[in-house]
C-alpha cells in the first residue's frame, strides 16, 4: 500500500472509528409550506432509520439540494445536525453546484459547519457540461480536493451531463488522500467495473436500476456499499439484503433485492411527467409518507415539495396499494398523530 493510500485509510478510520457504514442515504427534506422546513419530522425521520442508516448525505438530490439556496441549506443543516449524533449517524454535506466557483464559495459560507462533530466531510460533483473534457473536470476536482476537506466524488449524470472516466478517478484517488468516498448513480458503473486501482477509496452505489443483492463485494461485486435514495422508506430491506450477504445467505438476498427491485421500478413508473420536483425525491417522499403513517396515510395529505408544490392525491393511493400488496405497509408509522395535527385532507381514501 503506496503512502497516499494508507494516509486515507488513517483518515478514514479517524472519521469512522467503527468502519464505514455500508448503508447511506440522501435524506428527504420534509416542508409544513412553501420553503419552510418540517423540523420536527426532519428528526422523527432520523430516527426511524438510524437503526440501519449510519451515513447520510445533505442535502443530495433526493433532499432537492440543486434547487435550494445557500440560506436553505444551512437552515436544513441547522436542523439535521443537532439531531445526528444522538441518531448515530455520519453526515456527508452535500455541495451540489454546477460549476467550481460556487463549490469554493459554499465551502467558505459552510466552514463552521464542516467543524461540527457528526460532519465526515463533503460532497461534490464535477462542473456541469456535456463538452467538459476529462482534464477540465479533474483540474477542477482538484481545485476542491486541494482545500483538503474529506471528500467524497458524486458520479451524477443526470444533472452534470458529463461523467468522470475511470482513470480520472483513479488520478484523483492516487494523489488525493482527503478523497474517501466515490459514490455513482449513473447506473453504468463504469469506475467501479474498471480495471483501475482506488486505492482504498469507499465505493458506493447510488442507482436504483439493476438491482440490489449482485453489486456489494460480499456478492462478488464492485462496491462496498450503497448510498441510496430508496433507504428514506427501505432502510430495513437494503440493510437485510446486505446482511443476507454478510451472511452468505445469497439466496434469501436474492429473493428480497428482486422484490424490493420490482416494487422500487413500480413506484418510480408512478411519478412519471410531474413538472416540479425529481423522480428521486418525489417517488421516495410517496414510500416515506406510508412509512411515517402507516395506513393513516391514505387519509392524510400528500407531501410538500421544496417551492410548495404537493404531489398528487391519486399518487398516495397508488404507492400504498403497491406497498400494501408487496406486505411492505406499515400499520402505524414514525410519525406521531399530534405531530401531523392539521395534515388530513377531505375525499383521500384508499380506492
Amino acid at each position: 500500500m503506496n503512502s497516499i493510500a494508507a494516509t486515507r485509510r488513517q483518515f478514514q478510520h479517524r472519521l469512522f472509528p467503527n468502519g464505514i457504514p455500508p448503508l447511506w442515504c440522501p435524506t428527504l427534506t420534509h416542508f409544513q409550506a412553501a420553503g419552510v422546513l418540517n423540523e420536527a419530522r426532519i428528526q422523527a425521520h432520523l430516527r426511524a432509520i438510524a437503526p440501519q442508516v449510519r451515513g447520510i448525505l445533505v442535502p443530495g438530490s433526493t433532499g432537492e439540494g440543486w434547487e435550494m439556496t445557500d440560506a436553505e441549506i444551512e437552515t436544513l443543516l441547522q436542523t439535521v445536525l443537532p439531531a445526528a449524533p444522538a441518531a448515530g449517524i455520519h453526515v456527508l454535506i452535500g455541495i451540489l453546484k454546477t460549476d467550481t466557483a460556487s463549490v469554493l464559495n459554499a465551502l467558505q459560507t459552510l466552514k463552521p459547519m464542516l467543524e461540527h462533530p457528526a460532519v465526515v466531510g463533503v460532497t461534490i460533483c464535477p462542473p456541469q457540461g456535456a463538452d467538459r473534457s476529462q482534464i477540465e473536470i479533474r483540474d477542477a476536482l482538484r481545485t476542491v480536493l486541494d482545500r483538503g476537506h474529506p471528500t467524497a466524488l458524486y458520479q451524477l449524470p443526470q444533472v452534470t451531463q458529463n461523467e468522470m472516466a475511470p482513470e480520472t478517478v483513479a488520478e484523483l484517488a492516487a494523489e488525493y488522500a482527503n478523497f474517501i468516498l466515490f459514490k455513482d448513480t449513473s447506473g453504468s458503473d463504469r469506475v467501479a467495473l474498471a480495471d483501475v486501482d482506488l486505492e482504498s477509496v469507499f465505493l458506493v452505489r447510488g442507482a436504483e436500476i439493476g438491482g440490489y443483492f449482485q453489486w456489494p463485494k460480499s456478492a462478488g461485486g464492485p462496491y462496498d456499499g450503497f448510498l441510496l435514495s430508496t433507504a428514506n422508506g427501505f432502510s430495513r430491506e437494503l440493510a437485510a439484503i446486505l446482511q443476507h450477504l454478510r451472511d452468505g445467505q445469497h439466496s434469501e438476498a436474492e429473493q428480497l433485492s428482486r422484490q424490493l427491485q420490482q416494487l422500487v421500478q413500480s413506484i418510480f413508473a408512478t411519478v412519471c411527467g410531474f413538472a416540479h420536483g425529481n423522480a428521486f425525491t418525489n417517488a421516495n417522499k410517496l414510500v416515506d409518507h406510508f412509512r411515517a403513517f402507516g395506513r393513516a396515510g391514505f387519509q392524510t395529505a400528500p407531501p410538500l415539495l421544496l417551492r410548495g408544490a404537493q404531489l398528487p392525491a391519486e399518487w398516495i393511493a397508488t404507492a400504498g396499494s403497491l406497498l400494501d400488496q408487496a406486505g411492505m405497509l406499515p400499520e402505524v408509522g414514525y410519525w406521531k398523530p399530534e405531530e401531523s395535527q392539521n395534515n388530513h385532507i377531505n375525499g383521500l381514501t384508499k380506492p
